[in-house]
């Protein structure tokens, strides 16, 4: 069961974040983080984004993914219009980023992203957003709109009890790295992108 461990105000470049860290145990050196922009109104709908771990494109800039990228647009909107970001430890579609460099490895001998994933004898995409949505509970949130362009977030609020109130896009320009990738999302995934 998760709780809060600890918590903090953090000032970033979008402004202030006060942040969650939330596990089963004090000892968790990998929580899941919660980031609730300060200007958030708990009594409306509240602006959420699950975000899963990509050291890979949020640190180092990768170039085969839009994660980092999400990742500060997400932050960018929370801090001009309210809203929480839930950020997973699920590095690699919850494959860890020791799988993750094997996949990407395969992927240059002519494998795509789910190829590659499915080679290793890993699921496509082993992420869960259940202690997502458990994290929304224990902050009492009750009613949400939700930043993203995956069905499968959707899916986990719309079983969950919470309200999902509208979906919001957050759709980024492909690069000639990730065009492919992006493609994958759209057409295995069934990711819901306009601009692909």
């Amino acid at each position: 069961m998760l709780k809060i461990q600890a918590q903090s105000n953090i000032p970033t470049d979008y402004g202030m974040f006060t942040v969650y860290a939330f596990s089963g145990s004090e000892q968790d050196w990998s929580p899941h983080l919660v980031w609730v922009a300060e200007n958030t109104d708990f009594d409306k709908p509240v602006n959420v984004r699950f975000h899963s771990e990509c050291i890979t494109g949020e640190v180092f800039h990768s170039k085969k993914c839009e994660c980092g990228q999400q990742l500060n647009a997400a932050m960018k909107y929370m801090s001009e219009n309210g809203g929480v970001i839930i950020y997973l430890r699920q590095e690699g579609r919850n494959i860890g980023i020791i799988n993750k460099l094997k996949a990407y490895a395969l992927q240059e001998q002519g494998f795509d992203t789910v190829e590659a994933n499915l080679k290793l004898g890993l699921p496509a995409d082993g992420r869960n957003f259940d202690a997502a949505v458990e994290m929304l509970k224990i902050l009492r949130i009750k009613e949400i709109n939700l930043l993203t362009n995956n069905p499968d977030k959707l899916k986990s609020v719309e079983k969950s009890g919470i309200v999902l109130n509208r979906r919001i896009p957050l759709e980024i320009d492909s690069n000639e790295l990730n065009e492919g990738y992006l493609i994958k999302k759209k057409d295995y995934f069934g990711h819901l992108l306009e601009k692909i």
